[in-house]
């Protein structure tokens, strides 16, 4: 079963309330009061398998990494690095080459 794209309610009457979640308040609120052909409000049954949560959607256990050294830790069966956004173009290669050495998949 796909979850549903949690919206705000009338986020597509006006471009100010964006596609972010705000839960319906309002006394007569269609929404809040679950009437059909309204948006799905976000519930307890939508929550995913405890064994599959936090994890990219690879499958791999998400860690960020800033230097080759963190690789050494990795389990590359279940764990696949991402380098941080602040590392430059020398280091980034470094840490591929280190990578591909040691089989851990890296995600960005």
């Amino acid at each position: 079963m796909n979850k549903p794209k949690f919206r705000r309610q009338e986020w597509f009457r006006y471009k100010k309330l964006g596609t972010k979640w705000r839960k319906a308040r309002g006394k007569t609120s269609k929404t809040r009061r679950y009437e059909g052909r309204k948006p799905a409000m976000p519930t307890v049954g939508y929550r995913t398998p405890r064994k599959t949560r936090g994890l990219h959607p690879s499958g791999y256990q998400d860690v960020l990494i800033s230097n080759p050294k963190e690789l050494e830790g990795l389990d590359p069966e279940n764990q696949a690095a991402r380098i941080s956004s602040t590392i430059g173009d020398r280091k980034r290669e470094l840490i591929l080459a280190r990578a591909k050495e040691l089989g851990v998949k890296i995600l960005n």
